[in-house]
């Protein structure tokens, strides 16, 4: 069976910060990628600088900068879940669950990530983890892909351990980068202090971009 990584965030931006660099180099060993993005970021606070959004217009002009970071990202398949940014949490858990489960069964991937519910700073976040956990949990484990989760909270190390998986990613660090700056409403500040930090050889900053970190996830039945 082909590699196919399945990777499912909540918003657009969400897959350049901690996974373009997985995802890049899955494709450079000719895997397959897909990323399943819950909403269009409709809430995001930011709309460029100078503005080229409003908050009417926001959800169209971020669904094109995802599509434009999916292409320096060589995602093969872009699924747009559709739901309403900074509303996750109240979802029907059951119904999304199924839903998650249902995209998982029909794309048969060997590996996911997504967040690491509780460990992901932001609600979306960690209502995203927990429905998609829960739709993995509901798979036998015979059948269950691999599992990379993404914590980025900054007590994640000290509750979970160090993480099992580190991914380097120093090959790809100017697509990530150029993806990151395809966000335009939301990146341009983070883009400006990320270059500034690579300048300055700011190791935390560099660190944090040039490897990608994620934890196994236990279901309690493995």
């Amino acid at each position: 069976m082909e590699d196919h990584l399945l990777v499912i965030l909540p918003h657009p931006d969400d897959e350049s910060f901690g996974v373009a660099g997985t995802m890049l180099n899955y494709k450079e060993k000719g895997g397959k990628v897909t990323y399943v993005c819950m909403t269009m970021g409709d809430m995001g606070r930011n709309m460029g600088n100078p503005p080229i959004a409003n908050r009417e217009s926001l959800p169209l002009i971020r669904k094109k900068e995802l599509e434009n970071a999916a292409k320096i990202l060589k995602i093969d398949d872009l699924i747009l879940l559709g739901l309403r940014d900074k509303t996750i949490e109240f979802e029907d858990e059951e119904k999304l669950s199924e839903r998650i489960r249902n995209l998982i069964e029909d794309c048969q991937p060997t590996l996911v990530i997504t967040f690491y519910p509780g460990y992901s700073i932001h609600p979306d976040h960690d209502a995203c983890g927990a429905v998609v956990m829960k739709a993995l949990a509901s798979i036998p484990k015979e059948n269950r892909p691999t599992v990379y989760a993404l914590a980025i909270s900054r007590d994640s190390e000290t509750d979970l351990g160090k993480p099992q998986i580190i991914n380097d990613v120093r090959p790809y660090l100017q697509q990530k980068l150029d993806a990151l700056k395809a966000h335009k409403t939301q990146m341009q500040e983070v883009v400006r202090q990320t270059e500034i930090a690579l300048q300055e050889s700011n190791d935390e900053a560099v660190d944090r971009l040039k490897y990608e970190r994620f934890w196994l996830y236990p279901f309690g039945d493995e």
